[in-house]
């Protein structure tokens, strides 16, 4: 610990147990919500609908449709009519309260309110009965007619929720910046590039990433480490007597021609510093605060470089720093829904795009009340876009999303896949950043992400691949028309992603192209399902998918392995890491299968022609998944009015990656906010 850590560590510890006040004062954000009102009303009127009464907006509703429309107690009725009794007839016996296979309950699902709140497992079960996969084969079977009209009945009210009247654009939780988000933020906001984060407890993850608020908690470990990792800044960005991080944290000298403190120099760097760390304006009285800090450590002997060091700690540690804050309109009304401030609305966008704060223009054009113009909204997503540092995006979106970040965790059998070592994992990883970044800059269509004619390579990976004319370390364009390669699917980080450590897996293969690629996750396995075959014998004695053929002859497994095996068994010609083959040990693989729709298929080729078909369904897959990670939570029912504007959007303009990005901030569940809490 440094001298001056020792002589102000309780100091600093007092002064952040003091801040945390900040967060339940009037003064904390008053004056952002102040400087909000301008610009709510300004967008009221930009997003009225025609003939509307001033100030009104599409988000003007107290309620959800499928809460509070007047039809709502209609709809429940026409489901209990026409839906429930075939419920209970062909499903309830393996889905009810006496038995739930597949951990699903329908008996406790009884009206069309609950459709519209288990969205996902209506979907699912609308699949089922269409592919005709449920009731299984030897239950009881409906008619055509009956099974047409559940279908009928189960869509009309997945459908019901009216997004014209008004939706709830819910209420992210508090969030707590992340690892990487907190790098990040400390580098645009000092200047200093460096991994102050790297002995933070490792972030929980929920819904897929690491930026959910609901999982980000803080145990009192981490808030150890913020304030050792604040005492390094200061360290690093006032050690030197000069330098560029001095000047982002000092933006004029704190003292004057004489050598003494300049009060209103000092009062202009605190204020400055504290309105670009917490991201909005800062009010009188918080500036006082940490001026009088200022004052009282300089008066205890300190320099007056070691005194302002000492504010940028507590800075540093305040909530308003290290989560993200959103002051409401109308904190006490869970019904009331506002647009969110404007230095609010920068921050969602700077963190959406760049995992990071946001930069002076974001923070100009929110303090003018010209950032929450749709059509300048929409101008700095492009902008920030261009920007270098959405990688971040493609990093930590695509990383997650793809998966791709984990594979540092994904073992190998040395024995078997010698090759298979850091550099290779490293190339694999950059292959996949690369091409997602391309087809985000290039603004290529999203259907090149399962299928397409180029990727990245080096010499290492093409040689993987069984590419020529690759040479170098360096990942550069390579054309693939006419291989075994193109798009994700085929890339070897997912492949390898996708497979355990001494063999493929097509039950895993076929689980990331349901969750990944169609938005359709299957069920967990029942407890009792009986593990794979791995004897040596039982080995010897057939491929890996005439055994896993043998295992789906249980009905219990058919279900969802009907689904699975035969996604997965499209690339069996690609091994454990990656690299084309034609034989599985003795055995020659069969590339070929038939989905449960009867569509049939062989190899990796045929197979995403017919993914590119489903567009809507992987759009849908696509927009769910960009929403979860701008929001920072968990989609709900009602989300289904956003995800729509994604996908409608997205479809008009040719499916572009752009499109998805730039309809996922004019969501009003991204631009707006609920108030309150509620039982919704």
């Amino acid at each position: 610990m440094s001298q001056r850590r020792r002589a102000n560590s309780i100091r600093v510890r007092d002064v952040a147990v003091a801040i945390v006040v900040f967060v339940a004062t009037p003064a904390a954000g008053a004056q952002d919500a102040d400087s909000a009102q301008a610009a709510r009303e300004a967008q009221a009127g930009a997003e009225a609908e025609p003939g509307a009464e001033p100030g009104a907006t599409a988000a003007d509703a107290s309620s959800t449709a499928a809460d509070a429309s007047p039809t709502a107690a209609a709809q429940d009725a026409g489901f209990e009519t026409h839906a429930v009794p075939l419920v209970e007839r062909y499903c309830t016996r393996c889905h009810g309260e006496r038995r739930a296979r597949a951990d699903l309950n329908l008996a406790e699902k009884r009206t069309a309110t609950a459709v519209l709140r288990n969205r996902k497992v209506f979907e699912r079960v609308i699949g089922m009965l269409t592919s005709r996969e449920m009731p299984p084969e030897k239950a009881d079977q409906p008619t055509e007619a009956e099974r047409s009209t559940l279908v009928e009945v189960i869509r009309r009210q997945l459908e019901s929720l009216d997004c014209s009247q008004g939706v709830d654009p819910g209420r992210p939780t508090l969030r707590r910046l992340n690892r990487i988000e907190y790098r990040n933020t400390v580098r645009d906001l000092t200047g200093i590039d460096y991994e102050p984060a790297d002995d933070f407890p490792s972030d929980e993850i929920g819904y897929g990433f690491d930026n959910i608020g609901d999982v980000l908690s803080m145990p009192p470990l981490l808030l150890e480490k913020y304030l050792d990792a604040a005492d390094d800044v200061v360290a690093r960005a006032l050690g030197a007597a000069s330098g560029a991080a001095r000047q982002r944290v000092f933006v004029v000298e704190p003292i004057d021609e004489h050598g003494d403190p300049d009060r209103s120099s000092i009062r202009r760097i605190i204020a400055d510093f504290a309105r670009r760390a917490w991201r909005r304006p800062v009010t009188d009285s918080e500036v006082d605060r940490l001026v009088d800090l200022a004052r009282r450590a300089f008066r205890d002997g300190n320099s007056i470089d070691a005194a302002l060091g000492l504010v940028v700690e507590a800075i540093l540690v305040s909530p308003h720093f290290l989560f993200r804050v959103e002051i409401d309109a109308e904190p006490d009304d869970p019904d009331s829904i506002h647009p969110v401030a404007p230095f609010e609305l920068a921050s969602r966008l700077s963190y959406f795009l760049w995992s990071s704060m946001p930069d002076d223009e974001l923070f100009w054009l929110a303090e003018i009340g010209e950032l929450v113009k749709p059509d300048v909204t929409a101008g700095q997503v492009r902008r920030m876009l261009r920007d270098e540092r959405s990688q971040a995006f493609v990093e930590n979106f695509a990383g997650q999303w793809l998966q791709t970040r984990f594979l540092d965790g994904a073992e190998r059998d040395s024995a078997l896949f010698a090759d298979y070592d850091a550099e290779l994992r490293a190339a694999m990883r950059a292959e996949t950043l690369l091409f997602v970044d391309a087809v985000l800059r290039e603004d290529r269509s999203i259907f090149e992400l399962i299928d397409s004619e180029f990727t990245f390579l080096n010499e290492r990976l093409a040689t993987h691949y069984g590419i020529d004319g690759v040479e170098g370390d360096a990942m550069r364009r390579v054309a693939v028309a006419g291989t075994q390669r193109g798009g994700v699917l085929t890339q070897a980080s997912v492949l390898t992603l996708t497979s355990y450590p001494t063999r493929t897996s097509p039950v895993l293969r076929g689980k990331w192209i349901l969750e990944r690629i169609l938005g359709a996750p299957p069920p967990p396995p029942p407890p009792d399902v009986p593990a794979l075959d791995e004897e040596p014998a039982a080995i010897l004695a057939g491929s890996l998918r005439e055994r896993l053929e043998k295992h789906r002859q249980d009905p219990n497994c058919a279900v969802c392995h009907d689904k699975l095996d035969p996604l997965g068994f499209a690339f069996e010609n690609f091994d454990a890491i990656g690299r084309w083959r034609d034989r599985d040990g003795q055995f020659l693989v069969d590339a070929s299968a038939t989905l449960p729709d009867g569509r049939r298929f062989d190899g990796p080729r045929e197979l995403k022609r017919i993914l590119i078909t489903e567009q809507d369904a992987f759009a849908r897959a696509l927009s769910e998944q960009l929403l979860t990670y701008a929001l920072g939570r968990g989609l709900e029912y009602h989300d289904k009015c956003a995800v729509d504007h994604i996908v409608d959007r997205a479809r008009i303009g040719g499916y572009k990656m752009s499109d998805l990005v730039l309809a996922t901030v004019e969501t009003e569940a991204f631009r707006f906010r609920r108030g309150g809490m509620t039982n919704r």
